[in-house]
């Protein structure tokens, strides 16, 4: 009987323990039990890994979802410009447009120096005319007036646009107006600017339609004088494809401003220049 205890008490004893079975009486047996208990905490302290904290994480926008979010804007805002009732432009506006970029560099006075006088406005159009039933209303006596004209490095009429491809349109729908009219491009695009002073130097020109960064260029090189300048006409209400007009771009607005300061301000206060929203 004392064998089987024996055998059994050395079965369920920990490393450590009291080598006589009589210590599992009293004192000694509750200090086995405790070791016997607290033995298995310890070894699972060391060997098994402790549960972690999950945190659940949002899945990231990637550059595809964030580039169709953008786009849906973007047609949004187009939809509602686009279903917007266009106007026509206005002297008013573009004596706005002058006073809002000189006034962060010019006085009061200097301001007033710049406002042009009504005189000096033709008829913008209201939306209804193409381009060539436009300039035949500004300008019913073209055929006589391109007749007098034989001063080189010079025109007439200069018609100011936002891009090279629109100056291209506006030419081709100039047919009926110009007739005879010797008409030159005034943009980059394809042509150096030096064949278009050799250009103005050898013949006699019109009809001249580019965009202003060119047109600005030509004028600083002497290759253009503007003082036979009889009308000036900007192409005012046409939109791109993000509905943007001419003068809503800023640096096509800049160049504007700059030509304007470039002898065309001072021309039409003596009235020998006339300008035309189209």
């Amino acid at each position: 009987m004392a064998d089987d205890l024996g055998d059994e008490w050395w079965e369920t004893q920990p490393a450590g323990a009291s080598s006589s079975p009589e210590a599992s009486d009293g004192e000694g047996g509750d200090t086995a039990m405790m070791q016997q208990e607290t033995a298995p905490v310890r070894a699972l302290s060391k060997k098994t890994e402790q549960p972690k904290e999950c945190f659940l994480i949002q899945p990231k926008e990637t550059n595809e979802d964030a580039t169709k979010t953008r786009k849906r804007k973007k047609k949004k805002i187009t939809d509602v410009l686009a279903k917007s009732e266009p106007k026509p432009g206005t002297p008013e506006d573009l004596q706005k447009l002058m006073k809002d970029y000189y006034s962060s560099n010019r006085s009061v006075i200097e301001l007033e120096e710049l406002t042009l006088p009504d005189s000096c406005f033709l008829k913008a159009n209201d939306l209804t005319h193409s381009l060539s039933s436009y300039l035949k209303e500004i300008c019913p006596k073209w055929v006589k007036l391109r007749k007098n004209h034989s001063e080189k490095k010079s025109i007439l009429m200069l018609i100011i646009c936002g891009s090279a491809i629109r100056a291209l349109e506006l030419i081709r729908s100039m047919t009926a107006f110009r007739g005879d009219s010797k008409v030159m491009k005034l943009f980059a695009k394809h042509i150096k600017i030096q064949e278009q002073v050799k250009l103005l130097e050898k013949r006699v020109v019109h009809l001249g339609v580019g965009t202003p960064g060119r047109i600005k260029e030509l004028i600083k090189q002497g290759g253009l004088n503007l003082n036979p300048l009889k009308f000036l006409v900007f192409d005012w209400n046409w939109r791109d494809q993000k509905l943007r007009r001419m003068m809503d771009i800023p640096e096509i607005r800049k160049e504007v401003f700059e030509i304007l300061e470039m002898g065309v301000l001072s021309l039409c206060k003596t009235e020998s220049l006339k300008l035309g929203l189209f």
